[in-house]
């Protein structure tokens, strides 16, 4: 992409032309300006592409074979360990690191909070797509994806956390969708239902600040099924809710600090000046609100451990594994943000944002499979199953990419200037007290 821009390349971001006004096609606008042979070649040149393709390669026929043979042939799981890396890595990990969503459309929408605007819309989106492929893991997992309605929708289990997991989950990625639509309609161009969609911004807000606090404490409870499986040191019975939604809050704000991170480094020509001019000054932002977050996080888990007198197994072997999780995914941040808060460090933040995102995902990989039935055999994942969840996570790359060089996500979308009457002639004005006057002149003003 940066070649095509270099030779002088177009970029999309209103819906005509800046040379000529003509207005882009559909295909122009999927094709980023580009002929189709120019669009190719740009693609082939990016050899991030070729680690794609090779991955899909491989991949693609195993996710077909899993439907196919069974999940048996691609997984260990079973009664012992139910949950592989479909559920402890795809839904248990996503999820949280997806919590972006929520937080950030509370703190522009509802707090009015207006200066993170220009990354409202990546951490809407990023919420977003991470519970879509979440979903797409669960029903590689569940297998026959036809009969998903069914569970939800004729055989009604209301007291079980799974039922009120999958509601929760299914009418919050509704929600999301209607959140981001609205980027897609700057794009496809149909202000109305823009339009539309702001004026229902803080009904949706507050739903999806409902939804998502109650599922992301329920994936916790769904752990309650089975006390004494997994191992003391991430298990409470009565705080294990509150972990995993008090982790949620700095996982889905360290994901938007690494997600704008990655995108202004890789696709930089997207980007356009306000987000650029403001990413640093917001991600120190971020950092206090994660920081935050890690510290009550850290605080519940010693409460928890202090609540079940558990502190004996610090001196084991699993304890060592344990204070490894805290030390390098909650204390090592802690240090790092209070370091770039006081400094103003937005690049050492940054450090400390990935390093919370891959605490989190050790915590729900621990949680969920690690430690899982821990008194037994040590599991290890399939490697058929390791490259189904590298290639779906590969699509969520590919789906991510997709949409941030298409629709204003990153950049702001030139609205073109239209004439709206200010003042119209409400009747023919027949009485004699307005006969002889001079017809009255319309007023015109410019909208976006």
């Amino acid at each position: 992409m940066k070649t095509h821009l270099a030779n002088q390349g177009k970029v999309v971001d209103s819906h005509k032309r800046s040379a000529d006004g003509a207005p882009w096609t559909l295909k122009e606008k999927l094709l980023l300006g580009m002929t189709m042979q120019q669009y190719i070649v740009q693609a082939v040149r990016n050899p991030f592409n070729w680690i794609l393709a090779l991955i899909f390669a491989v991949g693609l026929p195993l996710i077909a074979g899993r439907f196919f043979f069974g999940l048996n042939w691609v997984t260990h799981s079973s009664n012992d360990y139910p949950w592989g890396l479909f559920l402890g890595f795809g839904l248990f990990a996503m999820v949280p690191l997806s919590a972006s969503g929520f937080m950030l459309g509370t703190t522009v929408e509802i707090f009015g909070r207006h200066d993170f605007r220009p990354i409202e819309r990546l951490a809407l989106l990023n919420g977003l797509l991470g519970y879509l492929f979440a979903v797409i893991y669960l029903l590689v997992d569940l297998g026959q994806p036809w009969r998903l309605p069914y569970p939800m929708v004729v055989s009604f289990g209301p007291a079980a956390v799974l039922f009120l997991v999958a509601w929760h989950v299914a009418t919050y990625l509704s929600v999301q969708v209607a959140e981001v639509s609205s980027s897609f309609f700057e794009w496809i161009g149909w202000p109305a239902a823009k339009k539309f969609i702001r004026e229902i911004t803080v009904g949706l807000t507050v739903s999806g600040i409902i939804l998502s606090t109650l599922h992301q404490g329920a994936l916790g409870a769904l752990f309650t099924y089975a006390p004494g499986k997994v191992h003391p040191l991430w298990y409470s019975a009565s705080f294990q809710w509150l972990f995993f939604f008090v982790s949620a809050i700095p996982a889905g704000l360290c994901m938007v600090i690494a997600v704008s991170t990655i995108a202004r480094k890789t696709m930089a020509w997207r980007c356009d000046e306000e987000f650029k001019t403001n990413l640093d000054k917001l991600t120190i932002s971020l950092a206090k609100g994660a920081s935050m977050g890690l510290v009550t996080y850290f605080t519940i888990k010693t409460i928890g451990i202090a609540h079940d007198n558990e502190w004996g197994y610090l001196a084991t072997g699993w304890g060592a594994w344990y204070m490894v999780e805290m030390v390098f995914g909650v204390l090592l941040p802690i240090a790092i943000f209070a370091w770039a808060i006081r400094n103003r460090s937005a690049s050492l933040a940054r450090v400390g944002a990935f390093l919370t995102v891959a605490g989190i995902v050790l915590n729900r990989l621990n949680t969920a499979l690690i430690t899982f039935n821990w008194r037994l055999y040590q599991e290890i994942p399939h490697w058929r199953e390791v490259i189904i969840s590298l290639t779906i996570f590969a699509i969520y790359i590919v789906t991510y990419r997709f949409i941030l060089y298409r629709l204003p996500i990153l950049f702001e979308w030139k609205e073109e200037k239209v004439l709206v009457p200010e003042t119209v002639a409400a009747a023919v004005r027949s009485n004699e007290k307005y006969q002889g006057a001079p017809e009255p002149v319309a007023t015109y003003r410019t909208t976006d």
